[in-house]
């Protein structure tokens, strides 16, 4: 399949392993030049080699995107690697899992800085090259849970369906301009996060997973 992405330089994040894994795999396999971002180096590091090592291109940059300044870190390492950014995947891990009346103001506060600031970060730092150039593609990875709430997964369940809103304004604002912003809500997918989340509730309900 060409998607016509051969020389476009793309930044995936969370793409250690999982679903940001496979989709920074699928990019590099379509010609794109990658830059792979998590906070695992030594699971960057493989990644990367091994994506180079089927005849892709990719870089990685560790970095926690928890942190305001490392956004703007990561977009100006790609940039010196590869040029400009043309794609933006913004994939996260999960927050703890929990009841919405049991999760303290702490427990809202940290969901919002692992699955959602760090989007709007990225795409501040990315988007105004794009519009520039007239083309960009921002793909957020959210959660089947925008459609219905997963039991038991409060912080999870509200965060990724303040990320869609924001995608879906923000593509109605930038289309003229060449760049689309979507966002894919995936159900359950053999993941470690899943797994654990499986373990978890099997506990809490007694059950076997």
């Amino acid at each position: 399949m060409d998607l016509g992405l051969k020389g476009k330089t793309a930044i995936v994040t969370g793409a250690s392993q999982g679903i940001g894994r496979a989709v920074a795999d699928a990019l590099a396999a379509e010609g794109a030049r990658v830059v792979l971002s998590a906070r695992n180096e030594e699971k960057l590091a493989r990644a990367a080699a091994e994506i180079c090592a089927a005849a892709g291109d990719a870089a990685y940059y560790a970095g926690d995107l928890n942190e305001p300044e490392t956004a703007e870190q990561l977009v100006a390492f790609a940039e010196r690697e590869f040029g400009p950014v043309d794609l933006l995947v913004g994939n996260t891990g999960g927050p703890p899992s929990g009841e919405a009346h049991a999760l303290d103001e702490e427990a809202w506060r940290a969901a919002a800085e692992l699955l959602f600031y760090p989007q709007i970060r990225l795409t501040r730092r990315v988007l105004p090259g794009m519009r520039e150039r007239g083309w960009g593609r921002i793909l957020y990875i959210t959660s089947i849970s925008v459609k219905e709430p997963i039991e038991n997964l409060a912080l999870s369940n509200a965060l990724r369906a303040a990320v869609t809103g924001f995608a879906k304004t923000l593509s109605r604002e930038v289309a003229a301009d060449g760049v689309t912003v979507n966002t894919l809500g995936p159900g359950y997918t053999a993941t470690e996060r899943v797994k654990h989340l499986f373990e978890d509730n099997a506990a809490r309900q007694n059950t076997t997973p």
